[in-house]
């Protein structure tokens, strides 16, 4: 285990920057979106990725051995005890809860820990499936007692690289929260020893249920730690990862707050039309019996029924890797409460984003079940448009029997319009 005391000038091009490019482009709040070719040609398969909220590595970096990878390599030749080898899991992919699985947690190997000056970064491995190594990463601010909790899962195929940037880290942790970053199964790291046939989508129930196992797993470890408060948990998650965060939520009562954006739903549509499937292997997914394998574990089917969660739909309404029609179905499945905000384009995304405050919202909700007010939610559904001209947002009231106020929220002009007109 390394650990290292980083001063506030180390050199943009230590390793903890890796993934920061050279023209100083470091806010990871700020959005890119990028298509690009994950699989090779001779598989057959050319996908359409959503990365959002992330960076792209330099192409130089390439070459070198990333710090997860070279922590996992430490990690794996750090001599094992007996408690650190898993023993034999059985694990039930039908279920979403841990009840109908015997996972069995390994000791936790420290791989790593940073100490800046504002927070400290630890890097774990953590096991319970056997040849599943999962890299961790816990970042605290520092000076706080038993902070809350927020969980940051990206969609496939993101790597860990975001936990690793400085700003990043700083942005998460401000204002006294903790926050927990991994990758989904099948995603990253987690994609090894499998014929390139097999992948996220083909293996959709297994990619799914196992990353929802994995919060809870996660969650049981972070409980025997001590140093954080694991009754007050939110979950951000973007794409497969907000998806997941939903699926957790429905079987996992500490966690009290969603931050969706974009999530991933309603298969049969969502299979049928998503960009992000090949055309010779689409007609895989459409099987009746594929389709049943993941009935159960569709958003749609489980949103209704997270009244007691606060939560916030964020819709980037010109991205196309979720159909249109897929997304009207999350949206009408979402508990009247909760919050929706569309981006009309991807310039209103990253302004939003770009003021520093896109986690806001997430660790104010997360602050109130703190402070016992978890019931405390908004009496109306409220839906807010936003394009990259700023001057006129719509700012919907469901709920209201159609009346018009005017509101001043987020230091935007913003109107509220009748329902139906959104």
């Amino acid at each position: 285990m390394e650990e290292r005391q980083v001063a506030r000038n180390e050199p943009p091009a230590s390793r903890l920057r890796q993934g920061i490019e050279p023209s100083g482009f470091r806010c990871y709040e700020r959005t890119a979106m990028q298509r690009v070719d994950f699989r090779t040609a001779s598989a057959g398969l050319q996908s359409i990725l959503l990365l959002l909220l992330s960076i792209s590595a330099p192409l130089g970096w390439s070459q070198h051995t990333s710090p997860a990878e070279a922590s996992r390599q430490n990690a794996n030749q750090a001599p094992k005890s007996a408690s650190s080898a898993p023993e034999t899991s059985k694990e039930d992919w039908s279920s979403l809860s841990l009840e109908g699985s015997n996972l069995h947690a390994s000791s936790p190997i420290l791989g790593e820990k940073d100490n800046y000056p504002d927070f400290t970064r630890e890097l774990l491995q953590v096991q319970w499936r056997s040849g599943d190594p999962i890299d961790l990463y816990i970042i605290l601010p520092k000076g706080v007692k038993n902070p809350p909790v927020i969980f940051y899962l990206y969609s496939y195929p993101s790597d860990t690289n975001t936990f690793l940037d400085q700003d990043f880290c700083k942005l998460v942790t401000r204002n006294g929260f903790a926050a927990i970053g991994f990758v989904s199964a099948l995603t990253g790291h987690r994609y090894h020893d499998r014929p390139m046939r097999e992948w996220f989508i083909s293996e959709l129930q297994e990619s799914l249920a196992s990353s929802v196992h994995d919060v809870q797993m996660i969650l049981n470890y972070l409980a025997t730690r001590g140093d954080l408060d694991t009754d007050h948990v939110g979950m951000f998650g973007e794409g497969s990862g907000a998806t997941i965060a939903i699926l957790t939520a429905s079987v996992e009562p500490r966690l009290k707050v969603l931050d969706l954006l974009d999530p991933w739903g309603d298969w049969p549509d969502w299979l049928a039309k998503s960009p992000l499937i090949p055309k010779a292997e689409r007609g895989d997914y459409l099987k009746p019996e594929f389709l049943k394998r993941v009935e159960p574990l569709d958003p749609i089917k489980w949103l209704p029924q997270l009244q007691s969660r606060a939560m916030r739909l964020q819709e980037a309404s010109y991205e196309k890797v979720t159909p249109d029609t897929a997304k009207k179905r999350i949206e009408n499945a979402m508990p009247p409460t909760a919050q929706i905000v569309r981006y009309r384009d991807s310039q209103a995304l990253e302004d939003t984003a770009s003021e520093g405050k896109f986690f806001d919202w997430i660790k104010e909700q997360v602050r109130l079940s703190v402070a016992d007010k978890s019931t405390v939610r908004p009496s109306v559904s409220q839906v807010l448009n936003l394009d990259s001209k700023w001057e006129n947002p719509t700012y919907c009231l469901n709920g209201l029997n159609g009346q018009i106020r005017a509101f001043e929220r987020w230091n935007f002009r913003v109107r509220a319009v009748p329902l139906g007109q959104h």
